[in-house]
């Protein structure tokens, strides 16, 4: 048996844990339940009133013809991507080094579509106008994440965002969304999420990171595009015989979470501040842009674990359940704000920060 690691052990007897909306557990699936009549009809491979209003709702939020629900974003992706390399004959398409496409799915773009990935820009920075502009080989898709989760959550400008659009549409290359954490960029933009989508091609949401839902993603698109996505999912499985478990908590939550994006910006904002206070601590961004950040601790891992763990214990306060190490004198972590920052009294969480500098000053060598 596999013991459980010491710091998300501490972290889970926390009183105020800082990030996301809270455990993952069977709860989340009652709590969405709620206001579901027990004899609503489900959805039968994908056809069906739960799932087709869904669908149209996302469609119309999104600003787009027609929306797929898939149970995973990992397949809708690299469906969408198989569809503009198709319609272009071309089996090139480009994006950040550290895409979630090239870093977490086992090569599935290219093992199951044969699809040549192009590596845009560096890894340590955002895609850049002049990175699209100077691309030699012939794509036919470009993806862009936004936010870009790799590096702490960073975005473009909007204008370059704009600018890289129309240099995309006058060159006949599709521009695909990797749009996870849209709701997210919302409040830094001051854009809805069709005046975002509008610039490009086709769209990906998730119903489970920001949202908190349990699982499933929509694309969306032009009818043509989403006629042949559906098609897709069937070819890779998705149509499963019913994904109303999935589509019931994207909703409820959805609708419970979407309006309180600005409220999560302000927290990450505030957070990171007090962060950045503290001796050999840096965020980056260090002013966030979403909801989320990076935290890098110029300590080594295990000694900022055991740092963590003694914080734990004095405060009730908890920061994060891993710790990443960077190299042997440095480590970081990721930090995403939800509903649960709301509820941690200012007064605790300042003693946490106090407590949390003078160790770091402490054991500063």
């Amino acid at each position: 048996m596999n013991k459980i690691n010491p710091l998300l052990a501490a972290f889970q007897q926390t009183s105020y844990p800082l990030g996301g909306h809270g455990k993952r557990n069977i709860q989340v699936l009652i709590d969405a339940l709620q206001d579901v009549d027990g004899l609503t009809d489900g959805d039968t491979y994908g056809n069906g009133k739960l799932i087709e209003d869904f669908q149209a709702e996302m469609a119309t939020f999104l600003g787009k013809e027609s929306a797929v629900f898939f149970p995973s974003g990992t397949m809708a992706q690299q469906i969408a991507l198989r569809i503009w390399c198709d319609r272009k004959g071309n089996k090139k398409v480009a994006y950040h080094p550290l895409s979630h496409l090239e870093i977490h799915e086992e090569d599935g773009l290219k093992e199951l579509h044969h699809i040549q990935p192009i590596l845009l820009g560096e890894k340590d920075r955002l895609i850049r106008l002049e990175d699209v502009q100077q691309l030699k080989d012939d794509v036919a898709c470009i993806l862009l994440e936004l936010p870009q989760r790799e590096i702490g959550g960073q975005l473009p400008d909007y204008e370059e965002l704009t600018q890289i659009s129309s240099y995309c549409r006058s060159r006949g290359i599709h521009l695909h969304l990797d749009g996870a954490r849209l709701y997210e960029i919302l409040p830094y933009y001051q854009k809805s999420a069709r005046e975002i989508c509008e610039l490009f091609d086709s769209v990906y949401i998730s119903f489970y990171k920001g949202i908190g839902g349990i699982a499933g993603a929509i694309l969306a698109g032009d009818e043509t595009f989403t006629k042949e996505s559906k098609v897709w999912k069937r070819r890779h499985g998705g149509d499963l015989i019913s994904l109303y478990p999935y589509i019931v908590s994207a909703s409820y939550y959805f609708k419970q979470r979407v309006d309180k994006m600005e409220q999560y910006y302000e927290g990450a904002i505030e957070l990171a501040a007090r962060y950045n206070q503290v001796p050999g601590i840096v965020t980056n961004p260090v002013q966030p842009v979403t909801n989320m950040f990076h935290v890098h601790i110029q300590m080594p891992k295990e000694k900022m674990e055991s740092l963590l763990i003694n914080l734990y214990e004095a405060t009730g306060v908890g920061l994060t359940h891993y710790v990443k190490e960077i190299n042997e004198t440095s480590c970081c972590y990721e930090v995403s704000i939800g509903d649960r920052y709301a509820s941690v009294p200012k007064d605790e969480l300042g003693k946490a920060f106090a407590w949390l500098e003078s160790q770091m000053i402490e054991n500063r060598v």
